[in-house]
């Protein structure tokens, strides 16, 4: 997070108390989003939202015991096209 903010002051010209305000903004509306179950979108970028997990049993590579992992819900991030194409561009 630290060299995240570093880079956004740098690149906006504004102060780190700043750029630590706004990063802090954005992971604020991300993550509460997500809890009330919205998305949000980041044209170009990507976008966040929430995935229903099912419940499973997996076994422990150790015992061999089957164990049950409960359902739940996970945050994810999709990549958009551009970010895909900007990372496999600089991968060339």
């Amino acid at each position: 997070k630290k060299e995240l903010i570093a880079a956004l002051a740098g690149k906006t010209g504004a102060t780190k108390t700043n750029a630590n305000r706004n990063v802090l903004a954005l992971i604020e509306i991300i993550s509460s989003t997500l809890e009330k179950g919205g998305k949000v979108a980041l044209s170009g970028f990507g976008s966040f939202e929430v995935r229903e997990r099912a419940a499973r049993t997996v076994r422990n590579p150790r015992s061999g015991e089957p164990l049950k992992i409960k359902a739940a819900r996970v945050p994810a991030f999709k990549a958009g096209a551009s970010l895909k194409a900007t990372i496999n561009d600089k991968l060339k």
